[in-house]
């Protein structure tokens, strides 16, 4: 009973970190940027959206459910928190879970610093791909929580089985970058008026498609590399998890050329947003299984 409340608690983290990259993106998307111009109120003395607002009801509540997203993580968070340190104490990994939990509270704060920075400086592009960025550790640290509190299995590899997981996830964390990058240099950084980044935007999805490229090779390699040099239970354990990360890396570069080519319809670039999310939960659930090589 114990063991499935507090993997409710830890899978909801999860689902929560990842679902305000996914809410952020939506403000981004929208131009909701500063649908709450204050902080921390919402505008003026209001820590909520107000009847007429001149930002528009559409603007000012997509902005409100972000933040409102952060708040039930930092609820969350405590509870994980208050589970691990009440009733994991007897584990031989209580300093990690423990370690883990905690930095969901300060990733929180992270956070809410940053989003008043966001507003205070009208959007600007450093501070804005600064608030997505953090979101990608946090939810790493998430997913590192509810599999180490789930004891699920992890497995030592072969030197070059290590070395192509280790230049695999580092490839990613350089494409989540420079995606960021190309997302502050266009038409989409959250609101009309918000500054952008003084890169030429076209130079930069270039190179973003070639960093995805690059992805995509590497991981095919690493998955050559399991099936030549692991065992059986390291092949059968980890397949489903390569085929669905292969799986997902080509429909995201797929959408993303499509986008580029229509000029970036907001609904392609949130499928966009969203499919980097879902890559790097998958990236990082690999890097896990693997840690111990």
């Amino acid at each position: 009973m114990l063991k499935n409340s507090l993997k409710k608690v830890f899978s909801l983290l999860v689902f929560l970190q990842g679902l305000l990259i996914v809410t952020g993106g939506a403000v981004r998307l929208t131009g909701s940027g500063l649908g709450c111009p204050t902080w921390p109120t919402c505008t003026g003395n209001s820590y909520k959206p107000v009847p007429h607002q001149a930002q528009g009801q559409l603007h000012a509540w997509i902005e409100f459910g972000n933040r409102l997203i952060a708040w039930l993580i930092f609820i969350i968070a405590l509870l994980a928190l208050i589970g691990t340190v009440k009733y994991l104490k007897a584990r031989t990994d209580y300093r990690r879970l423990r370690t883990l939990a905690s930095y969901q509270l300060l990733g929180f704060l992270g956070q809410v610093i940053l989003g008043g920075i966001t507003v205070l400086t009208k959007l600007n592009p450093i501070s804005v791909s600064g608030h997505f960025l953090l979101s990608i550790p946090l939810l790493s640290g998430a997913i590192s929580l509810r599999q180490r509190y789930l004891y699920e299995d992890f497995f030592s590899v072969s030197a070059t089985t290590k070395l192509l997981k280790n230049i695999y996830l580092y490839l990613v964390i350089a494409l989540i970058v420079v995606g960021t990058i190309t997302t502050g240099s266009g038409p989409l950084a959250g609101d009309l008026a918000a500054k952008r980044y003084h890169f030429d935007a076209a130079i930069v999805a270039r190179l973003h498609s070639y960093i995805g490229i690059s992805v995509l090779i590497t991981l095919v390699g690493l998955w050559i590399s399991i099936r030549l040099y692991e065992n059986e239970e390291v092949r059968s354990a980890l397949s489903q998890l390569l085929f669905a990360t292969l799986g997902v890396l080509i429909i995201q570069g797929a959408i993303g050329y499509r986008q580029f080519a229509l000029g970036l319809p907001e609904i392609l670039v949130g499928l966009h947003i969203f499919g980097s999310a879902l890559i790097w939960a998958l990236s990082w659930n690999l890097h896990l299984r693997l840690r111990n090589s």
